[in-house]
């Protein structure tokens, strides 16, 4: 059979498990293989040589998946990753479930010890799928290098299914070193394609008709937004009608800054008085006291549109469940628009842009502190003066990326990126190098807490000697921020020696050692000329910013005093107590 696995001016007549693989990588359109090496994926790495799929390494497996992570979430297509065995794919673990929880369609190809010798007290053997299995859409092995194409496939297959989600591959070395004849290599199977369901048209009718009798409708566009490419429709929709529109997760970009429905500020008392609630692509998670009455008005009205059904109802009853990929469900919802269109204006909408406005305005108080000790805010501020409308930002930290979320206005889709609902630390410099590859001419920064640094902060070595540029500023407080007030609150200060880092800590002196350029800054006016120097000079930067150490930030998700409230019987101070 014709077969286009070697070039044939090679004189080999021979393929191997690893080419068959690499073969069918290339049909899925993978282009880069994130990875750490490993005896046991040598025979992948020979077979993406043959494939011109480019080899990015890492000094973690973690870091490895984090960067096809990010690289999926900014092309909307799947990524691939290659993890040896045993502590290889152990230590992508993070990694996987931080793509799982955001729906991230990243492929890990694992190795492992000739599968005739499996549970025989080999080096570095351990139970891939068995791991895997909770946090993939699809965790199998390649037992026959015949099926190689097929399982690989199946993988991609799984992993672009509603919704997305990470696939693993278990792959043993003599699947990928099993020789065979030209003419007996099995064929490279089809690209993946991905079919998508529409609603039902009644439903939507019913939908529409729901939103023409509503006094205050409200929209809250989650992640299932952006994974369904449903911005355009979302825009149109937003167009016809006057109604608050929250974004959340990857939806952050999702509508035009301009866009004169979008509301930024005070979602949660929104919630309380609306009377329907339409989410498009949410979970009702922590983010959203999972639905229940203090969180959401309890009487108001429920439609809950995704792509996957079986999350709709979700801790909380809806009135209306549509299973439905968001932007066919929004361009059927907009041809039902003279049921529900109305031209007069929505007081309900005017009043939460005003407190939208009043919130802002508070917040540039904070902008004008003090050049020295630097307000976490007014970091906030300038950072955000200095970037590009299309800029790439990434967030990875607790306290100062909480701070610069809540005023940064994403302007294009996915160009916001943080760890999702898993909140795994240490996402920063993998996401940058992925973001990188993924879109190579936009302005790439790293929001980072001094404490997310020291996770993958060393992954600055795989960007220099990749030649990946991007830039990364620390917010220092040389603290856990948001866990040490979390512990002051319940537990008082006495004893908080695990909360603290130092701001002492040379970070930019780091990165200058790995062949970076590194910056430390004291004053907020040097901020945006330390921003200018690292973006111009071209190579991997950090920015180490020294913050004002005696700032506390008002814990919010993780609320140390509502748990003291519900565990202490109402007394603030229960479990404070001194030796």
């Amino acid at each position: 059979m014709e077969n286009d696995f070697i070039d044939p001016t090679s004189g080999f007549d021979w393929v191997h498990g690893g080419d068959l693989i690499a073969k069918q990588l290339k049909e899925e359109g993978v282009k880069h293989l994130f990875t750490l090496t490993g005896g046991h994926i040598s025979g992948i790495y020979d077979g993406a040589r043959f494939q011109n799929i480019k080899l990015i390494d890492f000094r973690h497996e973690q870091a490895a998946v984090h960067a096809a992570d990010a690289y999926a979430r900014l092309t909307r297509s799947p990524s691939a990753a290659a993890l040896t065995a045993g502590p290889g794919v152990t230590n992508g673990i993070s990694g996987i479930a931080t793509a799982f929880y955001s729906c991230s369609p990243v492929v890990v190809l694992g190795g492992r010890n000739p599968f005739s010798l499996g549970n025989h007290g080999n080096l570095q053997d351990a139970p891939h799928i068995g791991l895997t299995t909770q946090i993939t859409k699809y965790s199998s092995g390649i037992y026959d290098s015949w099926r190689s194409c097929h399982i690989v496939r199946e993988a991609f297959a799984s992993a672009l299914s509603p919704r997305y989600g990470p696939a693993y591959i278990d792959v043993p070395m003599d699947v990928q070193l099993t020789r065979m004849h030209l003419d007996d290599a099995p064929p490279v199977r089809k690209k993946t394609n991905t079919l998508v369901s529409g609603p039902d048209p009644l439903l939507v009718k019913l939908a529409a008709k729901m939103l023409a009798k509503a006094k205050k409708p409200v929209v809250i566009a989650g992640s299932g937004v952006y994974w369904d490419r449903a911005e355009q429709a979302l825009a149109e929709f937003s167009s016809i009608l006057e109604l608050p529109i929250y974004v959340n997760g990857m939806a952050r970009g999702i509508l035009a800054k301009s866009d004169s429905n979008q509301v930024f500020s005070n979602r949660k008392k929104t919630l309380l008085t609306a009377d329907l609630i339409i989410l498009l692509g949410t979970d009702l998670d922590f983010r959203f006291g999972y639905g229940q009455p203090g969180s959401i008005n309890a009487f108001a009205e429920l439609i809950q549109v995704d792509s996957e059904s079986s999350v709709i109802g979700k801790h909380r009853d809806v009135t209306l469940g549509i299973a439905s990929n968001i932007a066919l469900f929004l361009t059927e919802l907009i041809t039902q628009a003279n049921i529900f269109h109305s031209p007069s204006p929505n007081k309900y909408l005017s009043e939460l842009k005003l407190i939208d406005h009043k919130i802002t305005e508070n917040n540039k108080v904070s902008y004008k502190s003090p050049d020295s000790p630097i307000h976490p805010m007014r970091f906030v501020q300038e950072v955000i003066s200095f970037l590009d409308d299309d800029a790439i930002v990434i967030g990875d930290g607790g306290d100062i990326v909480a701070m610069f979320a809540e005023v940064y206005r994403c302007s294009r889709p996915g160009h916001w990126m943080d760890p999702g609902p898993f909140g795994c630390l240490g996402i920063g410099v993998p996401f940058a190098i992925g973001a990188r590859l993924a879109k190579p001419d936009k302005q790439i920064l790293v929001i980072s807490g001094d404490g997310s640094f020291g996770f993958n902060g060393f992954e600055f070595d795989s960007a220099v000697r990749q030649n990946i540029p991007f830039v990364l500023i620390i917010g220092n407080d040389g603290a856990w921020g948001e866990m040490r007030t979390f512990h002051e609150d319940v537990f008082g200060p006495a004893d908080t020696s695990a909360q603290y880092l130092s701001q002492k800590t040379q970070y930019e002196t780091v990165v200058n050692g790995l062949g970076g350029y590194g910056q430390k800054v004291t004053v907020a006016s040097e901020i945006v000329p330390a921003l200018k120097r690292a973006f111009d000079s071209g190579v991997p930067s950090v920015i180490n910013v020294i913050l004002d150490p005696t700032y506390r930030r008002e814990a919010q998700t993780i609320s140390a005093k509502h748990m003291v409230m519900a565990y202490g019987e109402g007394d603030l101070d229960a479990f404070k107590r001194s030796i």
